[in-house]
């Protein structure tokens, strides 16, 4: 069979249609050898604007490591700069004091008769304590100024907290009857609370552990208050012991009206007065004002009547209504005993003026204060 054969239905309407290519023949190896391009999106966009931001070059990140090196530089030199200007501080730094142990010298005063007695409003109000005024109006507070390292404000809080001290161990019936010291101890420097603690359990006529020294305390087995009024009178002065330290100097007398503590009830007239006096170095540095607590530096007391051989160092011994002194002297002691001496002293109850005189001074609270190392 030669040539073209027509389709049934006829020749086709278009002729030149793909009729036109029947004569192109591609053979496989111009298939093979074809090659296929496909445009980029770029190329595909043409001259349209980019999207995204392009990334810096190479240029750019070259001086990234320079700025941080000259951040980490500038950080350093400023923290060598605060180094350098703390160990540079201009203003001195306070040297810490140590308290030292609290040195006491307790004096029985020995009546020279009979103790006399009577009822306990007439005693304190007919008696040498008539003028004092009663609990803590009798412990006033001197003028405050300003001293060369302490403000006003300063030496007001000084001067209460010494007051507080005073009330506490000398006013307060739960300590001068009851046993209790909490409210002492509370106010005391933390480098004296051991002593005080020994003094409380173990008391010694050393000098140094006598519970007396701190506080007034009577043995509640043996005697009570006739009158919840105390009598107080006396005076507070302060000064500098220090750039850093303040003294301030306690002197006063106390009149308590006191009774046998027996069972049933009391004879009216069987109260007696039984008197204190308390001359009390304190030191304070700053810390100790901040915190409301205090160094006992000295205690300088003389209570009577008592006996001069009673031993006074657990608590007072009062000579109550008609009794008298015995004849003994004070407790002796042996030159040759080993041990801390405990020489005891004794004076006579003599009442001359309700109004005490000046203060001793203490040998040792002069010193100045020691300094920690």
């Amino acid at each position: 069979m030669t040539g073209r054969e027509e389709p049934p239905e006829g020749p086709p309407d278009n002729p030149g249609g793909e009729d036109e290519y029947r004569s192109l023949v591609f053979d496989e190896s111009f298939v093979r050898a074809a090659r296929l391009q496909e445009f980029s999106a770029q190329e595909r966009m043409g001259g349209h604007a980019r999207a995204v931001r392009s990334l810096p070059g190479r240029g750019s990140r070259r001086h990234r490591p320079r700025a941080g090196i000259a951040l980490v530089v500038l950080i350093a030199l400023a923290f060598a700069a605060a180094v350098y200007l703390g160990f540079r501080n201009p203003y001195p730094t306070p040297v810490a004091r140590r308290a030292e142990p609290l040195r006491t010298t307790v004096i029985p005063l020995a009546p020279e008769g009979r103790v006399p007695g009577g009822t306990a409003e007439s005693l304190l109000d007919d008696g040498p304590a008539a003028a004092h005024a009663t609990g803590a109006s009798g412990i006033n507070l001197p003028s405050v100024r300003r001293t060369k390292n302490f403000s006003d404000s300063q030496v007001a809080m000084a001067l209460t907290t010494v007051k507080d001290y005073l009330v506490n161990s000398s006013l307060d019936p739960d300590v001068i009857t009851g046993g209790v010291v909490r409210p002492v101890g509370r106010l005391l420097d933390p480098d004296q609370t051991a002593q005080f603690d020994r003094s409380m359990e173990s008391p010694a006529a050393d000098g140094e552990h006598s519970a007396t020294g701190w506080l007034v305390r009577f043995d509640p087995a043996e005697v009570e208050l006739a009158d919840p009024d105390i009598r107080a009178h006396g005076t507070l002065t302060y000064a500098e012991a220090g750039s850093d330290t303040l003294e301030v100097v306690s002197d006063h007398t106390f009149t308590y009206a006191l009774r046998p503590a027996v069972p049933g009830p009391h004879r009216a007239d069987g109260a007696s007065l039984f008197t204190v006096r308390r001359v009390l170095h304190f030191l304070l540095d700053r810390e100790d004002i901040r915190l409301h607590r205090l160094e006992v530096r000295s205690a300088y007391v003389q209570a009577g009547p008592q006996s001069c051989s009673t031993v006074t160092t657990g608590a007072l011994r009062p000579l109550l209504a008609g009794r008298q002194a015995d004849t003994r002297g004070p407790a002796g002691t042996d030159p040759y005993a080993k041990g801390v001496p405990t020489a005891a002293l004794c004076g006579t109850l003599g009442i001359t003026s309700p109004t005490p005189g000046p203060p001793p001074r203490s040998p040792d609270a002069s010193r100045s204060p020691r300094s920690r190392p």
